[in-house]
Parts: structure tokens; C-alpha cells; sequence
């Protein structure tokens, strides 16, 4: 997932530096929209399923929970509450895959994000976004955030890239419908590599941060 070196991880840290002072700068000087946009952030898993279990029993429904918090954070701390971010599932808790897609469509989000890890029985290692493979006005525009948000994290974080790919995950099929939506499998728990990066804050803070950039980026864009 990424480069192993003390230089990589300094590049990242300073990589998240430079994006926040970017983002201040931008919103200070106005560039910003005015009509707030509202987002669904979906940890998978949760309760009983634990998703994945990786090296070090490292848990697929932690890993995507905290990822999930600190998009809500940096929303809140560095773009000031640019979007209204509605999460599935808050704690530990198993909610079903009707009620995920029941939120989207009760708020009316603009965008369903469902966050989840990869394992493998090899040493496979990156990540990889999928759109659904349903024809549908909507899938356009998932096309392009996925797109959007693989781009701001290979370009940012050297990140190895699987891809943007087509899928008929239950979330994706039964929110498209309503607005456009994606699936990030962030990386894979199964590789040595990528859990210990993942077992670091500021590995999930830049994680988090490139999700919301690349986001940020396509609203920016229309």
C-alpha cells in the first residue's frame, strides 16, 4: 500500500499539512459553494461482523470506523462543515444493509460512501473504489468520484491503485437509485505492510483527508 520507509511516512505527514493549509486558504478567500451538500458515510460491518480479520487480528469494522470519524472530524475542524455528514452506524453496531440504504433515501444525500478493507490469501496489497454496475443517471457521476477520490489518494499518498471498477454490492444497488454511490475497499488487512499503517492516527487522518479532497474536488468541479 505504501512505500516502507521513514521518508514515505514524512512525505505523508507533510503531504496532510500542506492540504489543510490549501483548504484554509481556500475558504477563506471564498471559493467555496453555499449550498451544503449531504453525504452518507457508511463504515461497513459492525457488532457480531467483524468484516475481515487481518494480521494481528486487526478488524476490518475498527479500521473503517475510525477512517469514517475522522472524515466527520476534518469536515467539521478544516472545512468548517462544508457538507452535512450523516454516518450509518456511530459505535460497534451491526445495522443491517436495507437500514444503511434506508438513511441515504430517508435525507436525500447527495452521496452514499460505504468505507471497507480487502484480504487475501496472497500478499496483495492496494486499494480499489467501485461503482455500481446498474444502468442508472447516477452512475456517471459515481464514475467520477471514484475517479476523484483514487486520484487525490494515489497522487497524495502513494497508495498503490487497484482501480476503479464496476460492482453489484447490495449498499450500491439499492442507493443509486436516489444518488450517486460508491464503495472504497481501502487496503487489505491481510498485508503486513498496510495494517501497520493503518494501526497509526496519522496514516488514518491522511486516509480520511484524501477521501474528503477528492470529494471536495468533484462538487467543485460542477
Amino acid at each position: 500500500m505504501l512505500i516502507n520507509s521513514e521518508d514515505s511516512k514524512r512525505n505523508c505527514h507533510r503531504n496532510v499539512i500542506l492540504w489543510l493549509v490549501f483548504l484554509n486558504m481556500y475558504l477563506i478567500f471564498g471559493q467555496g459553494g453555499t449550498t451544503k451538500k449531504i453525504l452518507v458515510i457508511d463504515p461497513g460491518h459492525g457488532g457480531k461482523d467483524s468484516g475481515a480479520v487481518g494480521v494481528n487480528k486487526v478488524l476490518e469494522k475498527e479500521v473503517v470506523l475510525n477512517i469514517a470519524h475522522e472524515i466527520q472530524n476534518l469536515n467539521h475542524s478544516i472545512l468548517d462543515n462544508e457538507f452535512d455528514i450523516y454516518m450509518t452506524r456511530n459505535t460497534d453496531t451491526l445495522i443491517s444493509l436495507r437500514d444503511r440504504s434506508r438513511l441515504a433515501a430517508s435525507i436525500k444525500c447527495d452521496l452514499f460512501v460505504s468505507l471497507h478493507c480487502n484480504a487475501a490469501k496472497t500478499n496483495a496489497r492496494g486499494m480499489e473504489i467501485y461503482y455500481p454496475n446498474k444502468e442508472n443517471p447516477n452512475i456517471e457521476v459515481a464514475q467520477h468520484l471514484a475517479n476523484s477520490i483514487l486520484e487525490e489518494i494515489i497522487q497524495e499518498l502513494g497508495i498503490t491503485e487497484r482501480g476503479v471498477k464496476l460492482a453489484n454490492f447490495q449498499v450500491l444497488r439499492e442507493t443509486i437509485g436516489f444518488c450517486p454511490s460508491i464503495l472504497i475497499e481501502t487496503g487489505f488487512v491481510t498485508n503486513l505492510d498496510e495494517v501497520e499503517y493503518y494501526g497509526q492516527p496519522k496514516s488514518i487522518r491522511a486516509i480520511a483527508m484524501a477521501i474528503l479532497l477528492g470529494i471536495y474536488n468533484h462538487f467543485k468541479e460542477q
